[in-house]
């Protein structure tokens, strides 16, 4: 299909598109909308950006002018779930748009941050289409404000993070109140196998579409990693946002309160910044990611979950303050950059604790990425780190293995009896764990301490008598 025309869709939905000036349809919106407007049920996987919100919206838009009803009260004809209260209002305008010259078309909104009273209101007529986030959703529905018995399609977008991100029991539950009888589409930028497994259980005959292979990053973006201590980072980040040519910057961390401590740190270097996540009010949030949109905020800091719905161009550089434990997030991260046909750059921080999320990444998405070492210890050392931690031996043997003799030097000392147990460190020597180099490892400890003081003691001899002089000699 190399236009929208070839889809045969209904005249409002097709002079939507023309307003919106849409002529050639995406890969995913080419492969998947001939599968949904023929009532299949579909997993759809690609990256972020690449227009899977129209790919489900349009044939649902589609579905409803052909079969007009009037909703029940209380219920909804189409559900859309998606984790984020962004996403979701991105979603529900995205129906409002496309749907512009279906007369009348109810869509609803119901997400937490706001009143629910509003939303209570809005369903006691029941409408077509209702986008939710899985928490409000559940609320609607134990207060009977919600029905759900009356629903002919399902949709799960970015599925992948709903069902691995503490969703899963919500997600099962909703599913037990829709009929059996409905269309289910499934939606994501990454698709991990477990997830998968689960998504079959929940579709029937499902058709699957990827436009990309799986965890492909994106080919413009230039990634790059620091290697750096955990303390060093906030200073890091700072001198990379001085010294970086940058339009918008997107920093992820772990955690909610690691957004909050990084903004505050910045703040106080001077820099502007604001943090987005589950736990700031939906005005703030809203406000928040207007002015990154309209670029007078520079610097946005998001955790994974809210970043969900941070549809927005023009995003140059994401900047990994923590590396995500789950190797598919990385991929969504970078995603946020280098759209449009755009480029874009992906700087990580990497400590030591998070060795294995690295390697976890690089196998995934089948590279290595270059790397800078800016921590404190030697080269040596973050290399053995970065690279194989498990293959680096300690000589305990007391032998340097390059020329097969004891070492000697300045460091030779004597414990005043006998070698020191290897499990037992000498005096002044490096406590560092198994398998990080120290200066003290090659070290031979000798029985009698130095009793001269200098560089090096003189080779001493037994006394010998002189019968010339008459006295003893050496």
């Amino acid at each position: 299909m190399t236009s929208f025309n070839d889809f045969g869709l209904v005249e409002p939905i097709s002079r939507a598109l023309r307003d919106e000036k849409y002529e050639t349809p995406t890969p995913i919106q080419a492969q998947t909308l001939p599968l949904a407007l023929s009532g299949r049920d579909v997993i759809g996987i690609a990256q972020t950006g690449t227009g899977k919100t129209a790919a489900f919206a349009l044939p649902i838009l589609h579905h409803i002018v052909r079969k007009r009803l009037r909703p029940e009260r209380k219920s909804c004809r189409v559900l859309v779930l998606s984790p984020t209260r962004e996403l979701s209002g991105q979603i529900s305008d995205s129906f409002m748009t496309y749907g512009r010259y279906i007369r009348p078309l109810a869509v609803t909104l119901a997400i937490g941050g706001v009143p629910i009273n509003r939303q209570i209101r809005a369903m006691a007529h029941g409408v077509e289409v209702l986008v939710a986030t899985p928490g409000r959703l559940l609320d609607l529905v134990s207060t009977h404000a919600v029905r759900l018995d009356n629903v002919e399609v399902l949709v799960l977008d970015e599925a992948d993070r709903m069902l691995d991100m503490g969703f899963i029991h919500d997600i099962r539950k909703v599913v037990a109140m829709v009929p059996k009888e409905r269309q289910t589409l499934f939606f994501s930028a990454t698709m991990p196998h477990e997830i998968t497994k689960l998504a079959d259980a929940m579709l029937r005959d499902p058709a699957k579409v990827s436009v990309t292979p799986q965890a492909t990053t994106a080919e413009r973006v230039n990634q790059r990693v620091i290697l750096t201590e955990k303390s060093a980072k906030n200073a890091l980040l700072a001198e990379l946002l001085k010294s970086e040519k940058s339009d918008r910057v997107l920093v992820f961390t772990r955690t909610k309160h690691g957004a909050d401590k990084v903004v505050r740190v910045l703040e106080k270097s001077g820099l502007k910044a604001e943090a987005i996540h589950s736990n700031k009010s939906q005005n703030n949030r809203e406000r928040t990611l207007k002015a990154f949109r309209d670029g007078s905020l520079r610097t946005l800091v998001a955790t994974d979950i809210a970043a969900r719905g941070i549809d927005v161009d023009g995003v140059s550089h994401v900047i990994n303050f923590d590396l995500p434990n789950i190797p598919e997030s990385y991929v969504h991260r970078i995603g946020r950059t280098a759209r449009a046909g755009a480029e874009g750059v992906a700087i990580s921080f990497c400590d030591h604790e998070e060795a294995a999320y690295l390697r976890d990444i690089e196998k995934l998405i089948r590279m290595s990425l270059p790397a800078e070492n800016r921590r404190t210890g030697s080269p040596q050392e973050a290399h053995v780190h970065h690279a194989a931690p498990h293959q680096h031996k300690k000589h305990g043997n007391g032998r340097n293995h390059r020329n097969g003799k004891r070492h000697r030097g300045h460091s030779e000392a004597r414990n005043g009896g006998g070698r020191r147990p290897q499990h037992a460190p000498a005096k002044g020597a490096s406590t560092a764990p198994r398998g990080e180099p120290t200066a003290m490892q090659n070290v031979t400890f000798m029985r009698e301490p130095r009793r001269q003081a200098g560089h090096r003691a003189p080779r001493c001899f037994p006394a010998q008598w002189d019968p010339k002089l008459g006295i003893h000699v050496t």
